[in-house]
């Protein structure tokens, strides 16, 4: 324990410092700014008490009680609930079975990379990048309140991919929507909603009518909804106007007429309430020898075809709810717009079957 003054205010520093018993890690609190040595003596003291305090704090803390005050936590906080419930379920799947019992602050920076080798090798780098985000956090959480002095979260660079893995193009998109009504297909006005507005699946289960305006054309997307939550704002937080197209008019006029006192614009399917949503699709799309995809990819399939015929970015970004340009980068270059005109400068460069003079 040191107690110094600072001879260029006149004041008194204080700090204590001491080892843990176990990790041999040091423990170390100071103050500043103390204006008498009184002052300075009764600083020391409590310093004494709060850093071996907290050494008994650490030694009778368990991973799996650590967590489960830090999930109580994050859903007190501005998180949404889809949010949490994300963070939840990863941290409890992966860490709980070797870590539960384990005392927090014995927890290193290899027993993370081994949770990482034993569950991670096969996944998706962005998997892996998520889980060392939530676990970061965790123990970013544990450092703020006092109970480790140093997050032992490993510093990782992940190699994430942008490569979108398909979309329809125009004539495959006019293809699915002409093969599913001729079948009457029941999905078939949930994915023409999808391709020619663009909107998640949440988004379009949460759709009313009132949000809909045929007279000018345009929808107001304010709501999604979640299995695991139930109804809620859309994954940006924000409001979004979508502009109707006019092959979806009588589509909407149709639904409109069969189903006129409903209050959600898209039939209500069993399957739909499960999830099923994709696996439908992807039975459809390879029963028409079309390639198969994501739900997601439908919105994918809006944002390039609207690209490709030369709709500015920012009216895809503002209608689609995308808040930064990462995302619409990728739809930018599977359209080829960012490369576009950019070997007009080659146009009179001709030298195939030019004859000798």
């Amino acid at each position: 324990m040191t107690i110094k003054l600072n001879k260029e205010n006149k004041k008194y520093i204080v700090s204590y410092s001491k080892r843990h018993p176990k990790t041999g890690m040091p423990i170390r609190r100071q103050r500043t700014n103390i204006e008498t040595a009184s002052k300075a003596k009764k600083v020391e003291a409590e310093l004494v008490i709060l850093v071996n305090d907290l050494i008994r704090r650490q030694e009778g803390i368990t991973w799996g009680s650590f967590l489960r005050s830090y999930l109580v936590h994050i859903k007190q906080s501005e998180m949404s609930e889809n949010t949490t419930y994300g963070i939840q379920k990863m941290l409890e799947r992966y860490t709980l079975q070797a870590w539960e019992t384990k005392n927090i602050d014995s927890i290193t920076t290899y027993d993370i990379h081994q949770i990482l080798n034993d569950h991670f090798m096969d996944k998706a780098e962005s998997h892996r990048k998520y889980f060392v985000k939530c676990i970061r956090s965790a123990f970013r959480h544990a450092v703020e309140t006092d109970l480790l002095i140093r997050n032992p979260t490993p510093l990782l660079k992940f190699k994430l991919s942008d490569k979108i893995s398909s979309v329809l193009n125009e004539e495959e998109i006019r293809l699915l929507l002409t093969k599913a009504q001729e079948h009457q297909w029941e999905w078939y006005p949930h994915y023409a909603l999808a391709l020619y507005t663009g909107m998640r699946n949440g988004e379009l289960y949460a759709l009313p009518w009132q949000n809909v305006d045929l007279h000018r054309r345009q929808i107001l997307v304010n709501c999604s909804w979640s299995s695991k939550v139930g109804y809620k704002s859309t994954k940006s937080g924000h409001d979004r106007i979508v502009e109707i197209p006019l092959p979806l008019i009588p589509v909407l006029n149709d639904l409109k007429k069969y189903e006129p006192d409903t209050s959600f614009v898209l039939p209500r399917l069993s399957k739909w309430d499960k999830g099923d949503q994709a696996r439908y699709l992807r039975a459809f799309l390879m029963s028409v020898g079309l390639p198969m995809m994501r739900f997601h990819d439908l919105r994918a399939s809006w944002a390039t075809l609207l690209l490709n015929k030369g709709v500015a970015p920012s009216k895809v970004m503002s209608m689609g709810g995308w808040r930064d340009m990462d995302t619409m980068m990728i739809y930018m270059r599977k359209a080829g717009i960012d490369i576009k005109g950019s070997t007009s400068v080659l146009d009179g460069l001709h030298t195939h079957c030019v004859k000798d003079s």
